[in-house]
């Protein structure tokens, strides 16, 4: 049988891969009606959708199009719904990555995720300022350079979807944003209260 979210609600994709509850609990602890989902219909009706993702490229893509939620992700993107892909969540919006050649993402952005350069530890695992690049709705009252938490390997190249930056090793695309389709290569659940307020912007753009 058919089913779709209630009202309100703001789905957050559960494709198999890691931990993806702290971003659920994230968006209830600023009044959300947020909740896992594991079947594509479940997308169907929400007010907005979450893709968060841990690990790497190859196995959260595969997950991601094995259970059918890339392809229920591109119909709510398609129809406008307010979309915020997370790190590995973010990537998956690009067409591929160089840590895995020939597994194509969603296509959302062009480009391709490039593995961090420079003089530099990687991963990238600390706290870090952004550089924000344009007026963005996810940045509404945090100020011209917010803090955020980082844990990446990886990150897609700049493009004119690029919202905001940080550097290490040289210039990170840390942020994009193109109509109501949002990603973040740091953690905003992880983030503290600045997070914290980048989700409460989230969830005020999705009506929820």
């Amino acid at each position: 049988m058919t089913t779709s979210a209630p009202p309100g609600t703001i789905a957050v994709l559960d494709y198999g891969i890691g931990n993806l509850r702290s971003a659920e609990r994230a968006l209830s602890h600023v009044g959300a009606a947020a909740r896992l989902v594991t079947d594509p219909s479940d997308v169907e009706g929400a007010s907005g959708v979450v893709l968060p993702g841990v690990g790497s490229f190859g196995p959260c893509a595969a997950a991601l199009a094995a259970t059918g939620l890339g392809a229920a992700a591109r119909r709510a993107i398609d129809a406008g719904v307010p979309f915020l892909g997370i790190c590995v969540g973010f990537q998956l919006l690009y067409d591929g990555s160089e840590e895995a050649p020939g597994v194509p993402g969603l296509g959302l952005f062009p480009g391709t995720v490039r593995r961090l350069s420079g003089k530099v530890k990687v991963p990238q695992m600390q706290w870090n300022v952004l550089r924000p690049r344009r007026r963005s709705g996810l940045f509404e009252g945090l100020g011209d350079a917010p803090w955020v938490y980082f844990v990446h390997s990886y990150a897609p190249e700049e493009g004119p979807e690029t919202a905001a930056t940080c550097e290490y090793g040289g210039t990170v695309a840390a942020a994009a944003e193109s109509g109501a389709l949002w990603g973040t290569q740091f953690h905003p659940e992880k983030s503290g209260a600045t997070g914290l307020a980048m989700l409460s912007n989230f969830v005020a753009r999705c009506g929820a």
